[in-house]
């Protein structure tokens, strides 16, 4: 097996770096490099010395002789470059100075190294001028600090301290939730204007009759233009009239690439977990946002998973449902093949052989089968694609084969997709299986009281709801188990809820809860069941 680091070195920085096309950033850092600062002046106010002087105007020249300058003179480039950072304020120039730094490290990562060794021969942060500049207000200077703040702490041999790591991971963090909050809501705007415009041209046409009677028809309709508006964000030539608006688009690219490169060392992977930036990662795919995002984000997932510890832990943030439904509605190439390689790993990596089998029954739980098989059919270049696929179809079916009725059962509860699949009516699947709900001090029972207390779903609300009324029927104790859990209160409560198959399954889980006797209830309800016509409510039962 290749050795992860071989793997991660082998990746194309500059890949990651240019993936996306960021016009607007790259434009700005051209125009910047063709208006010089006027170091003299700078020098003749005193605001540099002659030394820094000396040295920045020698970096200025072109890149024969500022290469030669830099291999003569590291240690006063970085103290020159690091000088201004620090004591020149305005935005312009420190704009100038940061596309320069990144300009020598896009040329030469092995530069890094002199930024880390002047810093340490001074016993100084290296990190500090940067990281200061990420609370700018020019978005241009927040951009740059964070990308040679990523470089130096990628390309150097020196590690970030922690406290600037967390800062730096953290501040990583909010900028994506931010950006892609601000992201998602222009293009609702966008998809709002453009309904009123379609309503506007088409008013007195049609009547609203055929949305109420075709909801599902409704909601495909906004998934494909939210398809259109994402395809129009990441090719502007498609999409000139949604283009305008969108320029949060430009931001969150920019600061996943510096995600998609930190998270490719092994050490910061885990301090990236320690302030919830998973969640966070799934948290934004789960809303609407564009492909070229969608691919930077799962990047940084299939990055993390090359842990053997975090492939084990990965799908306790819900991974692979919100991964496969970005799959079954994709229409990237470059996004289905990072999301099989992420499955792929999920299935690999971790050393526990037992939860790479959840992961595989996970996989088959939300349809992941029926996805493959759409992919065989189809031609690809990228012999990746084809072989996962292959592979992922093989370990799939064969957990298939393996799989018992709880296994199906607890991965189906653990997804919190619950529906009518056939073991939750079966009572024989009850009768072997109900104790075993207790199992782990409860775990299942315990998601099944979460998701009736906080699923919006009335599918998943009246699939929960007979579960527990089964579980209560077929183990003695359970009516005092759920009632310790607070499932009780919870399932009374959904006996007020707007939908009538809610309503009902709760009303035969309440009958459940309260009936001592199941023996002597189910003779009286074949007795009610004899007598009454069809149709009539169920008997209620008495505590």
């Amino acid at each position: 097996m290749t050795d992860v680091q071989d793997i991660m070195s082998s990746l194309p920085d500059d890949k990651i770096d240019m993936i996306a096309a960021t016009s607007v950033l790259q434009q700005q850092a051209g125009d910047i490099r063709q208006n010089k600062p006027n170091w003299y002046s700078y020098m003749q106010s005193q605001m540099i010395s002659q030394e820094d002087y000396a040295c920045v105007s020698s970096l200025d020249k072109d890149k024969k002789a500022q290469a030669q300058y830099l291999q003569e003179n590291a240690g006063q480039c970085a103290k020159t470059l690091l000088n201004m950072l620090s004591h020149v304020s305005k935005d312009q120039t420190i704009q100038y100075i940061l596309v320069l730094i990144d300009d020598l490290l896009q040329e030469d990562r092995g530069r890094v190294q002199i930024f880390h060794d002047y810093a340490n021969k001074k016993k100084e942060s290296v990190w500090a001028p940067f990281l200061n500049l990420l609370n700018r207000q020019d978005g241009f200077i927040v951009n740059m600090a964070s990308r040679v703040v990523g470089k130096l702490a990628c390309w150097g041999q020196e590690q970030m301290p922690k406290s600037d790591l967390h800062f730096y991971l953290q501040w990583l963090k909010d900028q994506l939730t931010v950006a892609a909050q601000k992201l998602l809501h222009e293009m609702e705007e966008a998809e709002k204007k453009r309904l009123a415009e379609a309503a506007a041209s088409h008013h007195g046409h049609h009547g609203h009759h055929g949305e109420a009677h075709h909801p599902n028809s409704h909601h495909h309709q906004i998934a494909e233009r939210y398809r259109e508006i994402s395809s129009a964000i990441d090719d502007p030539q498609r999409g000139s009239s949604t283009q305008a608006d969108l320029h949060n688009n430009e931001y969150i690219q920019s600061v996943a690439r510096c995600l998609q490169m930190m998270l490719r060392v092994d050490e910061y992977r885990f301090a990236f977990v320690t302030v919830d930036g998973i969640s966070t990662l799934i948290s934004i795919l789960s809303s609407r946002v564009n492909f070229q995002v969608q691919y930077q984000l799962v990047f940084c997932l299939w990055v993390l998973t090359f842990n053997p510890l975090l492939a084990e832990k990965m799908n306790k943030f819900n991974v692979i449902p919100i991964l496969a439904d970005i799959l079954s509605d994709c229409a990237k190439e470059k996004v289905t093949r990072i999301i099989l390689a992420v499955f792929r790993n999920l299935i690999e990596k971790p050393e526990d052989s037992q939860v790479a089998k959840e992961h595989c029954i996970a996989m088959v739980q939300c349809k992941v089968m029926k996805q493959l098989t759409i992919l065989e059919q189809r031609r690809f270049d990228d012999e990746d694609i084809t072989g996962d696929v292959e592979f992922l179809t093989e370990k799939l079916q064969n957990s298939v084969q393996d799989l018992s009725s709880f296994d199906e059962y607890a991965t189906e509860v653990k997804s919190a997709r619950l529906e009518w699949s056939p073991v939750h009516k079966s009572a024989k699947f009850w009768r072997e299986n109900a104790q075993r709900l207790n199992e782990k001090q409860y775990e299942l029972l315990r998601i099944l009281v979460h998701l009736l207390e906080t699923s919006k779903d009335p599918l998943v609300l009246s699939v929960a709801s007979y579960d527990i009324g089964e579980y209560v029927r077929h183990y003695p104790r359970g009516k005092h188990v759920i009632e310790q859990l607070g499932g009780k209160q919870l399932v009374m409560q959904l006996l007020a809820h707007e939908d009538p198959n809610v309503r009902y399954e709760a009303l035969l889980a309440v009958q459940k809860l309260m009936v001592h006797n199941w023996e002597y209830l189910g003779k009286q309800l074949e007795k009610e069941n004899e007598k009454a016509p069809q149709g009539t409510a169920p008997i209620s039962g008495k505590a």
